[in-house]
Parts: C-alpha cells; sequence; structure tokens
C-alpha cells in the first residue's frame, strides 16, 4: 500500500491521535469519541467528491502487480 496523500494521511492521524488522547485522559467519553473516530475513519479511506463534481485523490492507492 502506498500513501497517494500525505497531507490528508496526515491530517487523519492527528485527528485520531487527539481524540483517542482525550479519550485515555477522560475529557471525552467513549459515547462521544468513538462516532468521532469513525467519521475521521470514514473520511480517511472515502472517496470523496471535489467541489466541482471532480473526485478526490484517494489517500491509498494499491500496490503494482508483480510479475
Amino acid at each position: 500500500m502506498q500513501i497517494a496523500n500525505p497531507s490528508k494521511a496526515l491530517i487523519l492521524l492527528v485527528a485520531l491521535l487527539s481524540v483517542t488522547i482525550l479519550m485515555i485522559v477522560g475529557r471525552v467519553t467513549a459515547e462521544a469519541g468513538l462516532p468521532i473516530i469513525t467519521a475521521f475513519g470514514g473520511y480517511g479511506l472515502g472517496n470523496g467528491i471535489g467541489t466541482k463534481g471532480s473526485p478526490s485523490p484517494k489517500m491509498f492507492l494499491a500496490k503494482e502487480p508483480t510479475e
């Protein structure tokens, strides 16, 4: 797997770590934190649509097949 969109991957990583840390220290409850983590996961893995109808770049690309 290759990271095709490093900026999107960095945003996702920081957001997931932040919510996880806030849940660990008790500032965010599990009832509030898990849906946030799920939403960020969907953002990171989803295709998304650009503002003008063009598809947004995916974060992960499949490996090129080997012979």
